[in-house]
């Protein structure tokens, strides 16, 4: 069989320029939640007559026969009522402003994916059913998610014919507490369903505002002999449900030092950050040493770098971070293996060994050329395995085992499947079909033939959780007040770790991506499966908690890219166009508040990459909970007016600034117009060169212009002014934080990821490097007039009462 993995950059081919939130499809992200759990709190939201999406006479839609949907005709009303029951659009605005209904085939292709047999009219119908009366069949709701601070009201399903006096409900709190929750004064004008020849009777019951932050328990009891809904003997004995009640925070505060002044900080690829120490890429080692160097010589107060996710272990290796086989655990590629304690007391030909095999990839650091990952990491986990078999102290050994007890069973599940990677390969669509399963028999019986490869992944994740937290300590010992910034990425690949252990909470038979929009007018598909709303509520959000959890622990706050992914989702049933897809919705509430929770926690806020067509409502719920947007020089500009560059002063607070991105040129190659030139030798342009370079050159004119009316640019500058002053221009915007890329520092040119081609560039593999494009390890960065002049800049003008004159 043919592989049939995605192409390791179809990640790479949606994060383009204008970004993956720039879809033409408008879609109210402030319209209700789909029932499968309550969040309460923020603005009152639009309801459902409110909504384009829900508006059935907008098109002239078929009659509902019990035979087979017509998957070319317009969608019936029950179908899209179905449809909006679950989240899901049925309708939306094309990029041109125009309400175009989702195709019949689309709708179905996405209900099924979320469980729902939808092809023929009678499926439809007992789907419909089904739906509405899901939430009566539950004694309690999943989850219930409000704010720290607010009242909730949480129904209760019971038998109508039982007394409630019969009937007690309670709410655990995380540290034991117990609290008896009354009735609500306000009970529902509707309290009675009946279904299958059984009347369930709803009760509404009162959670108070003091309850404090955390995931807290409602229990619901009554006595024997009672009937309840859902019950295959109606006179069994005593019933009792248990539900989720989350209370989170109403903000996300910034640390007092950021909340009271500004910060500004480096962005780099680390993987391309070499020292003359790694193994042919950058890895957490040189992390440590560049944000040590970066906070006690340049007043840096966060260094940003790309995911960090798990890739494959085994090669190829996908090389976009942004296309992982997991986000909850990290890439045991950017260990320092001379840093695992047990190196040092490694037998002396061992030790050999594995200077020999570090050598060899040394050797690559002064390379120009392509990173090799595949070479690195068959090179690093050869000498890791060997460090492995080397016995631990006890109070090591002991330290391993609680940080297994920790992780629970996702840590055993993606140790599971590197194992299987390794010994069937991939796609796992090639594995035996028993293990496909990862609560089979079958996988059962080989973790435990295989305990000690499942073993050695496990502790390579634990390795990565010292070396990270080493990391983090070098950023508090600096006087960093942020430290590292970490990415989460969008999604994960199709054949990858999460798609295998969370098969049940991801939508398998769809991907994620954008519709058409004017940059990109086929739509985007970026072959990853999205989180199921449903399934999310379902399990009270713990498989998000976790990898948010796992993510924050040594961080100082968290990027998140496609924030509004959070909001509503594109997706596309597998086999249709990018175009053929529709949103979904998820409750942004429950997903922010999760977030919110977990960050405060952990010590760290949160950074959204919201660039693009991003709803106003979205950008000031953001705002409101205490996330900061993205904000790009380059993309800043007075759309609803002449077009022109913003002025520092209209730039918003509450963002980090940057110059660009990395799906552009470093700044030196953007001002050449090196990224026209490169679409052009890539066939990528949609217009002449001539026309496309010209208007590009206007565009970058007026920034410069710019920057001379505010007086930051001089009379025949040369690249080097030209680069600084534009990070200059960030200091006199009100942006909290200001990041500069690494290789702007540098003066690099070469663009990291090129949008739109898989082999044609090589994404995500081009190292650090000057102008001409030759390797700048770490050594040299700190050596550097170029760098130290900028970073100097930046904070002088940052901090200009605080700056003092290096000597």
């Amino acid at each position: 069989m043919t592989d049939q993995r995605p192409s390791r950059d179809s990640r790479d081919r949606r994060d383009s320029i204008v970004g993956p939130d720039d879809e033409g499809s408008v879609y109210d992200v402030s319209a209700p939640t789909p029932p499968a759990g309550i969040s309460l709190g923020g603005k009152a939201r639009t309801g459902p007559d409110d909504h384009p999406d829900h508006d059935e006479g907008s098109f002239r839609r078929p009659a509902l026969t019990d035979g087979d949907l017509d998957l070319d005709a317009a969608a019936p009303p029950e179908l899209v009522e179905l449809a909006a029951l679950l989240g899901v659009a049925a309708e939306v605005k094309d990029w041109q402003g125009v309400t175009q209904p989702v195709s019949t085939r689309t709708l179905c292709g996405v209900l099924e994916s979320l469980d729902m047999p939808v092809r023929t009219g009678r499926h439809v119908r007992a789907a419909l059913e089904e739906v509405q009366r899901r939430p009566w069949q539950k004694m309690l709701p999943d989850v219930t998610v409000v704010r720290q601070g607010d009242k909730a009201v949480v129904p209760v399903h019971i038998d109508a014919e039982l007394p409630l006096h019969r009937l007690e409900v309670r709410l655990e709190t995380e540290d034991g507490t117990m609290l008896t929750l009354p009735l609500a004064a306000e009970q529902p004008l509707e309290p009675r369903s009946t279904f299958d020849g059984h009347t369930v009777r709803r009760v509404n019951y009162m959670v108070l505002g003091d309850i404090p932050l955390g995931y807290h328990t409602i229990w619901a009891r009554y006595q024997p002999q009672a009937r309840y809904p859902g019950s295959e003997n109606p006179t069994s004995a005593a019933a009792e449900a248990f539900s989720t009640y989350i209370v989170t925070p109403r903000t996300i505060d910034l640390p007092q030092s950021v909340a009271d002044d500004r910060a500004w900080g480096f962005m780099t690829q680390l993987y391309s950050v070499r020292s003359s120490r790694s193994w042919g890429l950058g890895d957490l080692a040189d992390l440590a040493e560049l944000t040590g160097w970066s906070a006690r010589s340049g007043g840096a107060d966060f260094v940003l770098v790309n995911p960090l996710h798990a890739a494959e272990p085994v090669t190829p290796m996908t090389p976009s971070p942004y296309l992982p086989s997991t986000r909850r655990f990290f890439n045991p590629i950017y260990l320092r293996v001379e840093d695992i304690p047990e190196v040092g007391y490694l037998p002396s030909t061992e030790r050999a060994i594995l200077e020999w095999q570090a050598e060899a990839m040394r050797a690559l650091n002064t390379d120009p050329g392509e990173l090799d990952r595949d070479a690195v990491w068959e090179a690093k986990s050869a000498a890791l395995q060997t460090v492995f078999e080397f016995p631990r102290s006890r109070e090591r050994q002991a330290a391993f085992e609680a940080f297994c007890v920790r992780e629970g069973q996702g840590l055993e599940d993606f140790a599971t499947w590197c194992t299987l990677a390794e010994r069937y390969g991939l796609p796992a669509a090639d594995w035996p079909e028993h293990f496909l399963d990862p609560r089979s028999a079958a996988v059962k019986q080989l973790r435990e033939e295989l305990t000690d490869r499942v073993e050695f992944h496990m502790w390579l994740q634990w390795c990565l959780d010292q070396q990270l937290a080493a990391v983090s300590a070098v950023a508090r010992d600096s006087g960093m007040s942020v430290g590292v910034v970490h990415d989460l990425a969008v999604g994960v690949h199709p054949d990858g770790a999460d798609a295998w252990a969370l098969s049940d909470v991801l939508a398998m038979g769809v991907t994620a991506g954008a519709p058409p929009d004017a940059f990109n007018q086929q739509g985007q598909d970026w072959s990853q499966p999205p989180w199921r709303p449903d399934r999310l509520a379902e399990l009270a959000y713990a498989p998000y908690r976790d990898m948010l959890r796992t993510l924050l622990r040594h961080a100082g706050a968290l990027r998140i890219d496609h924030i509004i992914g959070l909001f509503r989702f594109w997706w596309v049933p597998v086999g249709n166009s990018p175009a053929d897809g529709t949103y979904v919705r998820y409750d942004h509430e429950a997903m922010i508040g999760v977030l919110a929770l977990e960050a405060q926690r952990a010590g760290c806020f949160v950074i959204g990459e919201d660039l693009g067509n991003v709803e106003a409502s979205a950008r000031e719920y953001l705002a409101e909970r205490g996330i900061l947007g993205t904000s790009i020089l380059w993309f800043e500009r007075d759309y609803e007016g002449d077009g022109k560059p913003l002025p520092p002063e209209s730039w918003r607070e509450l963002c980090l600034a940057t110059v660009t991105t990395h799906d552009l040129p470093p700044t030196a190659g953007y001002l050449a117009g090196e990224h026209i030139e490169l679409r052009e030798r890539l066939g990528l342009l949609t217009r002449p060169y001539e026309q496309e370079a010209a208007i590009d050159a206007a565009e970058r004119q007026a920034v410069l212009d710019q920057l001379t009316k505010l007086a930051l640019l001089k009379v025949g500058p040369t690249e080097r002014d030209k680069v600084e002053a534009l990070h200059v221009f960030l200091t006199q915007t009100p942006a909290k934080l200001i990041g500069v890329q690494l290789a702007d520092a540098v003066g690099d040119r070469r663009t990291i990821n090129q949008p739109g081609t898989n082999d044609e560039y090589p994404n995500w593999r081009v190292p650090l490097a000057d102008g001409v494009g030759q390797p700048v390890l770490l050594e040299d960065l700190m050596d550097s007039a170029r760098v130290t002049s900028l970073v100097r800049t930046v904070d002088a003008r940052l901090h200009p009462d605080d700056w003092v004159e290096p000597e």
